[in-house]
């Protein structure tokens, strides 16, 4: 599990890796990720409570979701999180749960290879990334296409 160590009236500076194994556990799926997860930044004394900045940072490999093509992007998280001082136990709090959420949260609804990805044809199946086809691409809802009669 991943801790910080805190330090009184002051600010720490913190940096470390962690598999995804150690982030999400056995129960959520870490398909994907590539490599260890490195965090870095620094815990704050706010008097109250601990303050807990940093920047999460990571890979991830994934099919696109419009070229189904496989492709890696490099992501980065910040995050920033209050802590009760009572949570700290020998000077130590557990960020687990604070990583895990941060990176699931973080993941996007649509991963695309880049980001004016042109997917495949929907005729063909063709990358179009790759380059056009010469697929008549001109879909007629089949509602209408009895007007495609008397406009010719």
């Amino acid at each position: 599990m991943p801790k910080v160590q805190t330090a009184r009236g002051n600010k720490v500076p913190f940096e470390f890796s962690a598999t995804t194994e150690e982030l999400f556990g056995e129960d959520l799926s870490t398909e994907g990720f590539i490599g260890d997860v490195k965090i870095s930044g620094e815990v704050e004394d706010a008097g109250k409570c601990f303050v807990i900045r940093g920047r999460i940072d990571c890979t991830k490999a994934f099919t696109c979701d419009r070229c189904l093509t496989q492709a890696t992007k490099n992501q980065v998280h910040e995050f920033e999180e209050e802590f009760d001082k009572a949570e700290a136990v020998d000077d130590l709090i557990d960020v687990t749960e604070l990583l895990r959420d941060e990176l699931l949260a973080g993941q996007p609804m649509k991963n695309l290879c880049k980001a004016d990805c042109k997917g495949l044809c929907p005729v063909c199946g063709a990358n179009l990334n790759d380059g056009e086809c010469d697929c008549d691409k001109v879909i007629v809802d089949p509602r209408l296409a009895a007007l495609k009669t008397i406009m010719n």
